[in-house]
């Protein structure tokens, strides 16, 4: 069918929800894709940081169709071998000496390490202890309680009542944090880098102080690694290059490849709080998908894999300052998250631009243009994308 074929039976079928580009996807092999009408694009953007091993991958398709022949899914009455396999690769390589809950995506996972941080503390302390302080700025999902836990007022509309028991404090600003921190807090959230706000990398001193801080008053300390983590930022997870320990790490995107998972790892600290029947999802841990997952964790976990984003992100990043241009103020970000910052507003039409001259991105925040490649993307693919952006910018 041609684009226009197939707009007409999604305006007719699907609730319109999305503010799609005019474009409908077909095929795809490395870090480059093609839409139904034959047009090539390099993919900057990954599904918003979900195939982060490219497209067309014989790794992760052969671990999906053996895994297909055998077991697609199961109840979570049973135990199934991929699903131990990741939990073990997740818990061995972050050195946390926790356990997993398996979901289904970002929202979900953050869903679920909200609920630990609760009956952790309800556990310990009784009621009244419920709070959990999360930043300004950040997002943690669209689920009614994730919209709440978000910290931008434009995601609080439309759905109320809300699950309440959030505040916000000002990201890279201790004190504001403790003065939200009260006898009612039972945990604190934050990305590293907040990724829709704009691609902002929290300062290293606000993290540690934050750490401090949940130590001293035993708050749960839940990073959510939903888009820096699975290698995005050049670390297995960005709170590797913070050199904290958390209690709680949420994720999802990259750790399926392609694939709908959502992880909550808790460390040894918090591992028993969710007991049979406090929290269960029907598809959480289902063999093919953690078949996907374990494909990853293989190729991402690998430390030369790893450095090979690093230094993909520093040609990356020293490509697009290179252009020269007076429109690009700044590129923020660490590994392959990166944002390429321009006037604010412009952020949207520099991102249309670009679409439509052959690179696929997308937006952050007010005034970020936001690049997730593929972490395997190649230097052929990155060159290609820089020559388009120069005509661009």
């Amino acid at each position: 069918m041609t684009y226009q074929e197939l707009k007409a039976e999604e305006n007719k079928y699907v609730m319109n929800t999305y503010g799609r580009f005019p474009i409908a996807l077909d095929h795809g092999e490395g870090a480059t894709v093609w839409d139904v009408e034959g047009k090539k694009y390099i993919d900057l953007a990954s599904g918003i940081g979900v195939n982060c091993m490219g497209y067309n991958n014989p790794k992760i398709i052969d671990a999906i169709t053996e895994q297909a022949h055998k077991l697609m899914h199961v109840s979570n009455l049973f135990t199934t071998a991929p699903m131990v396999q990741v939990a073990k690769k997740l818990v061995e390589k972050t050195h946390l000496n926790g356990k997993v809950f398996f979901a289904n995506s970002g929202a979900e996972a953050n869903e679920g390490a909200i609920k630990l941080a609760r009956k952790y503390s309800y556990d310990k302390y009784g009621e009244g202890r419920y709070k959990i302080v999360t930043l300004i700025n950040s997002f943690h999902g669209r689920t009614v309680t994730t919209l709440k836990a978000t910290g931008q007022d434009r995601f609080h509309n439309y759905f109320f009542p809300f699950t309440e028991g959030f505040d916000y404090a000002v990201a890279n600003d201790f004190d504001s944090v403790r003065k939200k921190v009260d006898d009612m807090t039972c945990a604190v959230m934050m990305e590293l880098i907040q990724g829709e706000g704009g691609v902002l990398p929290l300062d290293a001193d606000f993290v540690k102080q934050f750490e401090a801080l949940c130590r001293e008053k035993d708050l749960l300390l839940i990073i959510d690694e939903v888009q820096t983590g699975i290698g995005r930022t050049g670390s297995l997870f960005c709170f590797q290059q913070y050199g904290i320990r958390p209690d709680v790490v949420t994720m999802a995107k990259g750790l399926g490849g392609g694939m709908p998972i959502g992880a909550v790892l808790a460390a040894e600290s918090c591992s028993n709080v969710l007991t049979p029947g406090t929290h269960a999802t029907t598809f959480g841990g289902t063999p093919i998908v953690c078949a996907a997952a374990n494909a990853v964790l293989d190729t991402v976990g690998d430390g030369q894999f790893l450095a090979q984003v690093r230094e993909k992100g520093e040609y990356l990043k020293n490509g697009i300052l290179s252009l020269g241009s007076p429109d690009i103020h700044g590129v923020r970000g660490m590994g392959l998250m990166l944002g390429i910052i321009v006037d604010e507003g412009k952020h949207a039409a520099f991102a249309n631009k670009l679409i439509e001259k052959g690179v696929l991105a997308i937006t952050a925040g007010k005034n970020a243009v936001r690049l997730l490649p593929p972490l395997t993307i190649s230097k052929e693919e990155m060159d290609e994308a820089l020559h388009i952006m120069k005509e661009v910018f």
